[in-house]
């Protein structure tokens, strides 16, 4: 095998798992579907997570949390006004929930709900992530000019509404809950000013 081709099936088979783990959770996410759905190997599987279906699960949280970190760093960056960025961050995740046919919230809530107080390196890639999506929040503000403590509690306040609005958003099959979070994020965060 060529690096090149490594590289492809590791990274297929961490967004399979990333996927099937944001739809069903990990303890309804097996190793052999993981596989069929990254078109790899289960030996291959193995090769690239010898630690198993932990250690992949760990892996796919890391890259639900870039992916995320992603739209949100694009939604914050396009818009001058930090109210307006999370706003247009809303509609983008309104937008993608209900393209995915509600399927597709949060890429790391439904493992890492599951693995609270039982699996201990899941948890701390869970944690990890939402601090990662909070800096990038908290950053954004403060090149705004807003008081470090107050853009490290805003910032706390914008992922953790939006966390709720997603799953509000999902299990209601609606995109009012995320579009209502972002107006009062925007109001709150103006309020500061």
């Amino acid at each position: 095998m060529t690096a090149k081709h490594e590289i492809g099936t590791r990274e297929r088979i961490v967004q399979a798992t990333s996927r099937l783990m944001q739809r069903r959770g990990y303890g309804a996410t097996g190793l052999k579907e993981i596989s069929r759905e990254a078109q790899a190997t289960l030996g291959s599987v193995y090769h690239f997570f010898p630690g198993g279906k932990q250690e992949l699960a760990v892996a796919a949280i890391r890259h639900g949390e870039q992916e995320f970190a992603e739209l949100l760093r694009e939604t914050l960056d396009r818009e001058d006004d930090p109210g307006a960025a999370i706003v247009a961050c809303s509609r983008e995740l309104a937008t993608g929930l209900r393209e995915s046919g509600w399927l597709d919230g949060c890429p790391i809530t439904t493992t890492a709900l599951e693995s609270a107080g039982v699996a201990p390196d899941i948890q701390r890639a869970a944690a990890e992530a939402f601090a990662s999506w909070r800096a990038l929040v908290r950053d954004r503000l403060i090149r705004a000019g807003f008081a470090d403590d107050v853009a490290d509690e805003l910032a706390h306040t914008v992922v953790n509404t939006l966390e709720g609005a997603e799953m509000s958003a999902q299990v209601s099959q609606s995109e009012a809950p995320l579009e209502i979070a972002g107006r009062h994020l925007a109001r709150l965060i103006d309020s500061y000013r």
